[in-house]
């Protein structure tokens, strides 16, 4: 958005020349100095309503009426441009969006979210909930409305842009998720988002079953079909619905108990070591449910002999203190 002050351009230019004219007026007319020709413009043209510098000759009157006419004509039109700045909210909205771009230059660790949409605005409230960082990218008219109503990072536009991507700080993002409701352009996005960052994790919606094996070959690591997670979920309400219930309270955060997935990271100092070596095994850490290994072997109720090795996901169970305990010792 281009700075509103700019608006002002013209009318500060008008006022530096009622000044110059002003200026040289007394200095030729009245052979005032430039101090008191300086200080007689500006009380003339502000209408401050003080005395003369010095008597006036007829030609000085004269001259000042002409400055009277061009000064209050030009300060008025400033006013007037001030006034519609201020009433139609553009000093106001320039302000929010210099702070939005301070907002998004400072991101870090966060999730891009491409679009507002029902499903989208679920994955952000969820966000909120975990105190998940992210930036929310869409170009609906309402889906932006809403986002400035509820005053969310954002950024409006296609979120296949290149450069809108690089924008929302694509390169430091730990993933992206695609919500849009158009198969095609989820494509789109993820496509743009795999060759700016190859390692970045990529989760997307995928609206049509044939949809989710072309989001795959265009870079997505993981697709969501919304109505196969629904069918599923009401699947398993109707034959374990005790089970569900409990895993759905851990996922959320509803209980003092909570679930949670830690990576090995590349590089890590645990590397190499078994679980009890590394002091996972404590009793005062969370309990261990699973090791992912990074080609996919799952190691359930790991053994205490376990090797850890790099990109392995643990999968712990235990109250947020002991969770982030547990998350301390793997940096």
């Amino acid at each position: 958005m281009v700075n509103p002050l700019r608006r002002f351009r013209v009318a500060g230019a008008l006022l530096a020349v009622i000044v110059a004219y002003g200026v040289a007026g007394y200095m030729l007319v009245e052979h005032w100095s430039l101090g008191d020709a300086l200080y007689m413009v500006v009380i003339t043209i502000s209408t401050v309503g003080y005395g003369e510098v010095h008597p006036l000759s007829p030609a000085g009157r004269l001259f000042t009426s002409t400055l009277i006419v061009g000064g209050v004509a030009t300060m008025l039109y400033a006013f007037g441009i001030f006034a519609e700045l201020v009433g139609e909210g553009h000093i106001a909205e320039y302000r929010r969006q210099r702070q939005m771009q301070r907002r998004v230059a400072d991101l870090k660790d966060h999730f891009i979210v491409c679009g507002y949409g029902r499903i989208g605005t679920q994955i952000v409230t969820e966000f909120d909930a975990a105190n998940a960082r992210y930036i929310v990218i869409d170009n609906n008219p309402e889906a932006v409305a809403r986002l400035v109503h509820e005053d969310r990072l954002h950024l409006a536009g296609d979120a296949a842009s290149e450069e809108l991507l690089k924008e929302a700080r694509i390169d430091r993002a730990r993933g992206l998720i695609c919500a849009v409701d158009s198969d095609e352009r989820a494509v789109y996005i993820v496509l743009a988002a795999r060759a700016l960052k190859p390692d970045l994790y990529i989760l997307a919606r995928a609206g049509q079953p044939p949809s989710i094996r072309r989001l795959e070959l265009a870079g997505a690591d993981r697709v969501v079909s919304p109505y196969r997670m629904a069918g599923h979920q009401m699947a398993g309400l109707a034959l374990r619905p005790g089970l569900v219930e409990i895993m759905d309270t851990l996922q959320h955060g509803a209980s003092a108990v909570g679930v949670e997935e830690l990576l090995i990271r590349d590089g890590s100092r645990l590397a190499g070591k078994t679980l009890a070596e590394a002091g996972l095994t404590q009793a005062a850490l969370a309990r261990l449910l699973a090791v992912r290994r990074r080609d996919g072997t799952l190691h359930v109720n790991p053994d205490d002999e376990l090797k850890l090795a790099e990109g392995d996901l643990i999968v712990a169970l235990g109250s947020d203190e002991q969770l982030a305990h547990t998350a301390s010792l793997l940096g």
